[in-house]
């Protein structure tokens, strides 16, 4: 599974493919557009932007969630779990270096609102 359609579940990651929508009754889904809040992108969003980690765009929003339900557990993750934190995701644009770059930089400024 490439871990493009991740969704959040209860807050987990969860790739949605492998979900019966029967599964999903009583629950709480959270899909990338529910991330950005009043019009302005999250932390995670902006930093995937900056660093330039979105080249073709197909496995960002999974990306992005599974960073975000990363950072819910371990907001302060070192470079290592962060990669193992994202190996169910792929991305065959090379844009992992950058990944990790903005997932580092997202957590910085998340743990800097708390």
């Amino acid at each position: 599974y490439c871990g493009a359609c991740t969704v959040l579940i209860d807050g987990k990651a969860v790739r949605s493919c492998q979900v019966s929508v029967r599964e999903l009754q009583g629950r709480e889904l959270m899909t990338i557009e529910g991330l950005a809040r009043e019009g302005e992108l999250h932390p995670l969003q902006k930093a995937f932007v900056e660093h330039g980690a979105l080249q073709c765009g197909f496995c960002t929003p999974g990306m992005i969630l599974s960073a975000y339900a990363l950072l819910q557990e371990n907001p302060d993750p070192s470079e290592v779990e962060i990669i193992k934190g994202m190996d169910g995701n792929l991305c065959r644009c090379g844009a992992h270096p950058r990944i990790v770059g903005a997932i580092q930089q997202a957590a910085k400024r998340m743990g800097r609102t708390k």
